[in-house]
């Protein structure tokens, strides 16, 4: 198994037509009881493995996250640093049963805040893989990708107008470390959208992509009473202090 963010059929910059989320809508069939969309029905499916799940399924499973108690963009996560500090110590080519054990029950954590986040549900893939569960090294590479088609429709990422829209900042990284792009430090653009800028611009049919804008608006509407944003501008004159968003 060595499906370590395995690429997507499509290429960055020729994703399928946008489909960008629809706040009221996602709102109304994720907390209507009697959509098929419902979200406690959806996230059952979900953490049972369930493989029928559909991508309409994941577009209100992913974006209809935001409206739940439990998600939290800015908190801590404990068990997210915790599994990647026992990923990095992880010998790939000759991990032990236990090394791999303990990933999986950290990164098992970690999840629990963080149910959508490509880069962990990746590690569960390695880890269940090496292991030699074929069944949940699958249900967790089905997820990852899953996840990243979801935010890769939500727009094309090549402009502020049409971004890619995140509900972790992470998960936005994530997806250019899927298609092995290398980046530099985001930029935010606005109080919903941030820029990150590729190390090595790709050469495209259409042109040279430097960069890829990602929406972070849930994650601002859901920051902590008087947690303030402390981003590099897009450019700076005079050097100017980085801009603060309340």
């Amino acid at each position: 198994m060595k499906k370590l963010f395995v690429l997507l059929l499509l290429s960055l910059p020729l994703v399928a037509a946008a489909k960008v989320p629809d706040e009221e809508d996602i709102l109304n069939q994720t907390m209507n009881a009697d959509s098929p969309y419902y979200y406690p029905n959806l996230m059952l499916r979900y953490q049972a493995g369930d493989d029928t799940l559909t991508e309409t399924d994941y577009y209100y499973l992913y974006y209809g996250y935001a409206y739940q108690d439990a998600y939290k963009p800015l908190a801590p996560n404990p068990d997210r640093d915790r599994a990647l500090l026992l990923a990095g110590a992880i010998d790939f080519e000759n991990p032990t049963q236990e090394s791999l054990e303990k990933l999986i029950s950290a990164t098992n954590d970690a999840l629990k805040q963080d149910p959508f986040s490509p880069k962990l549900l990746n590690l569960l893939a390695f880890a269940y893989g090496a292991l030699g569960d074929k069944r949940n090294e699958q249900i967790n590479f089905n997820r990852m990708n899953s996840i990243l088609a979801t935010i890769e429709t939500s727009g094309n990422g090549l402009k502020e107008k049409s971004p890619w829209h995140i509900l972790m900042f992470e998960h936005g990284l994530d997806v250019l470390a899927a298609h092995n792009q290398a980046y530099g430090k985001a930029r935010v653009i606005s109080r919903s959208v941030e820029y990150v800028p590729l190390l090595d611009p790709l050469r495209t049919s259409e042109g040279k992509v430097k960069g890829y804008y990602f929406d972070y608006s849930r994650i601002y509407r859901n920051k902590p009473e008087g947690y303030v944003f402390k981003r590099p501008r897009t450019w700076q004159f005079n050097n100017l202090r980085p801009r603060e968003y309340k």
